[in-house]
């Protein structure tokens, strides 16, 4: 007996409207890893934002504690935390600290939180990073303080997350609570993208 299209059809749709069901719950489950990182910007990380149209890394030359240049693009194949900060901003200040937390419990091959002074001298965040004992963090200095103009920032600090290529992920312009775990499961979801 020859079943009449019209049944066919009948038949055929809750099988298609199951099928598609699944395939939606499936792919919401799985977009975790492969989009954008802005799904972790919630709690202490919900100033985390994405810009469509980032500007490119700075090709800047710091200087280093020991007087030597020093490019963001020395760090390529690690996903770095770039931190511009100064020791006469109050809240660059606060969140130094947990800055260092971040490097204590996350910095390695594939991670490094990298910051940048914007003081008048590199001594004034050399003795600041030493009293406050800040030693894992990098003493790197913005001598020509041109890099809030060249990222974009409207203020300190201003804390920009990179890819392994230098491509900018996101961005926090304001201070945070880098050593919460809403930030390490922000920077380790960047890590795992292996970028």
């Amino acid at each position: 007996m020859k079943m009449s299209p019209l049944k066919a059809g009948l038949i055929a749709m809750p099988v298609i409207g199951i099928v598609a069901f699944l395939y939606v719950v499936f792919s919401a489950m799985d977009k975790g890893e492969t989009g954008p990182l802005d799904s972790y910007a919630t709690g202490e990380m919900r100033a985390f934002v994405t810009l469509d149209d980032a500007p490119a890394q700075p090709d800047l030359a710091y200087v280093d504690g020991e007087g030597n240049e020093v490019l963001l693009a020395d760090y390529r194949g690690q996903v770095i935390l770039v931190n511009y900060w100064a020791t006469w901003c109050g809240p660059c200040v606060e969140e130094m600290p947990a800055l260092s937390d971040l490097q204590s419990e996350l910095g390695g091959e594939r991670f490094q939180v990298v910051t940048v002074t914007l003081d008048r001298s590199i001594e004034d965040a050399r003795d600041f990073l030493t009293r406050m004992d800040l030693e894992n963090l990098p003493l790197i200095h913005d001598g020509t303080f041109s890099s809030p103009g060249r990222v974009r920032a409207i203020g300190l600090p201003m804390s920009i997350l990179y890819d392994g290529q230098g491509r900018e992920i996101g961005r926090v312009p304001a201070p945070a609570e880098w050593n919460s775990e809403d930030a390490y499961n922000l920077i380790r979801a960047a890590i795992r993208r292996g970028i």
